[in-house]
């Protein structure tokens, strides 16, 4: 058995099957080799993300609001409603949120041209480069996670995964994905 043999090598979930096929012989097991494996990766991209978030000086409801603030494209700024949308919070939260970016030099306010009542909110020059930069370091740790699988197969695994998630996401209320 090599390590690289992905038809030979065992790891942790395969002993978690062995053991609860011998242990509950009544029940299958199969479930488990999928969703514990889902479940486990799930575990090193949340470290991977923590630590490249950390490494930019970021916490993770930051890096959410800043890329929310980067995907809308120049000038990269959204109302507060949209960013409650964007990143399923409640309003008091936003608002501090908000505060905090700001204090930290991140993001700024402005009176919403198009709605007296309105604020806008937008990147500054430092919080574009660092989303810009946590997002580029958060790619090159996501492509070391998948580093084991061919481009190929990184098709097949997302279109599989796509396929599983779409009767959730459709059903899914709260719009939390």
């Amino acid at each position: 058995m090599t390590p690289h043999d992905p038809e030979q090598a065992q790891d942790e979930v395969d002993r978690l099957v062995a053991a609860w096929r011998q242990e509950r012989r009544d029940l299958d097991v199969e479930p488990l080799q999928v969703l514990s494996r889902v479940s486990r990766l799930a575990r090193h991209l949340d470290r991977a993300r923590r630590a490249s978030f950390a490494e930019h000086g970021l916490e993770s409801w930051e890096f959410d609001v800043l890329t929310a603030l980067r995907r809308a494209g120049r000038p990269y700024e959204l109302s507060p409603g949209a960013l409650l949308r964007a990143t399923l919070v409640t309003s008091g939260t936003m608002t501090n949120r908000i505060d905090r970016l700001a204090a930290a030099g991140l993001v700024r306010r402005r009176p919403d041209p198009e709605d007296r009542r309105g604020v806008l909110v937008s990147l500054t020059e430092d919080g574009l480069k660092r989303v810009d930069d946590a997002f580029a370091d958060l790619l090159r740790r996501e492509h070391e996670l998948l580093a084991g699988l061919g481009q190929r197969e990184q098709q097949t695994l997302a279109g599989l995964l796509r396929t599983l998630l779409i009767p959730f996401d459709a059903t899914d209320t709260t719009g939390a994905h």
